[in-house]
């Protein structure tokens, strides 16, 4: 009888190769840990964090970088929020091309490219989300996480069976417990997500923030795409800035808050600030329940096969054109739509004006891609 029977040898293969497996799966799963890099260009005058405006914050995976971009001239202060779903990469993108492009040529811009910091750090179970995506920028190539929906959940292990907003008692799913854009105005001794959101409100109120966009994307199939939702005072500003998207080809819908959806962005802002809130929508395939492979490659190109054969069909409503939705043009919405609003607002407050430089035109952005907007 051998001293290593077959059925032994194969046991242990079996057991070194698993542990290989479990050893490079580790390390794939320990780089989601690892900062993204954000350059900042020379409009940046200072850099803040959230934990700034809530100590609580400092040490855990949900303090974020807050960048000031500010010109010493009188203008109003704007917010801009990427990264509230870190799954939604043309917020996040978009919030970095402005700290990486723009300079403020009257007024002020606050940006916080990764507002759901935590959720960069993990992807969604169960959705063949890739972990990261590269663009290829001015000099070299970029890489960022793709990251998740909501914060991850070892941060408040375990989600409760059903998650009630405060302070208004309304009921979720529990799994909402950890969605930044349901935990507004936050709690300064709740939940992780709870306690971001207290600092965001914070932030907003320390810094006297005149207008706020907070920037989101969404399934093809879902009725809110490509849109602008507002408080009720924000529509003038909000209609103003269509009008003028739609004489540029760029269409847009205007959706106001419901005034009894607590813990968004959109109405607690406006409810809870002198700030006007805006949230802006654009159409991101990866978050679709019809695609089929999902990688890197939909992620930056927007192309899905099971998307354009549900266009042609003509059985469904969806914005899904033989282009795909390439993430050119999401964050090229984005930039877009945020200065239409801009622009509204100056016309209506000629006394008090910001002035944003460096971001290219709609139409620049599609065709050098989101790589040109980076550093």
């Amino acid at each position: 009888m051998p001293l290593f029977p077959i059925h032994r040898i194969r046991a242990l293969l079996l057991l070194a190769a698993a542990a290989a497996a479990c050893l490079y799966a580790g390390k794939e799963f320990r780089k989601m840990n690892a900062p993204d890099t954000i350059l900042p260009g020379q409009g940046v005058s200072r850099i803040r964090a959230l934990k700034d405006y809530f100590p609580n914050l400092e040490g855990t995976r949900s303090d974020s970088a807050v960048y000031f971009l500010e010109s010493g001239r009188p203008g109003p202060t704007v917010l801009v929020l990427g990264g509230t779903h870190p799954n939604e990469p043309a917020g996040f993108l978009a919030a970095v091309a402005l700290v990486e492009s723009l300079r403020v040529k009257a007024g002020r811009l606050i940006v916080v490219p990764q507002a759901c910091q935590s959720g960069f750090t993990c992807t969604d179970p169960l959705e063949g989300y890739p972990q990261s995506y590269s663009l290829r920028s001015r000099s070299r190539l970029r890489t960022f996480r793709f990251g998740s929906r909501a914060a991850n959940p070892v941060e408040d292990w375990p989600d409760p069976i059903i998650y009630r907003h405060f302070p208004s008692g309304q009921q979720l799913s529990g799994n909402e417990t950890r969605n930044l854009n349901r935990a507004y105005p936050g709690k300064s001794d709740g939940t992780t997500t709870e306690k971001t959101a207290f600092a965001i409100m914070k932030l907003i109120r320390d810094e006297k923030v005149n207008l706020a966009f907070d920037l989101h994307e969404a399934a093809p199939e879902i009725p809110i795409i490509n849109a602008i939702v507002t408080h009720e005072k924000g529509r003038e500003l909000a209609a103003g800035a269509l009008l003028g998207l739609e004489l540029e080809n760029l269409p847009y819908a205007l959706e106001l808050s419901p005034p009894n959806f607590h813990g968004l962005s959109h109405r607690e802002w406006g409810d809870g600030t002198p700030a006007i809130p805006f949230l802006l929508e654009t159409t991101n395939p990866v978050q679709g329940r019809l695609r089929g492979r999902t990688g890197a490659s939909l992620a930056v190109d927007g192309q899905d096969r099971q998307y354009r054969l549900a266009q042609e069909s003509g059985r469904m409503r969806i914005t899904y054109d033989a282009g795909g939705e390439p993430l050119a043009r999401r964050v090229g919405r984005h930039l877009r739509a945020i200065q239409a609003v801009l622009e509204t607002y100056n016309e209506l407050h000629p006394e008090g004006r910001v002035e944003l430089e460096g971001i290219p035109s709609y139409e620049e952005i599609i065709r050098n891609g989101v790589g040109s907007l980076l550093q």
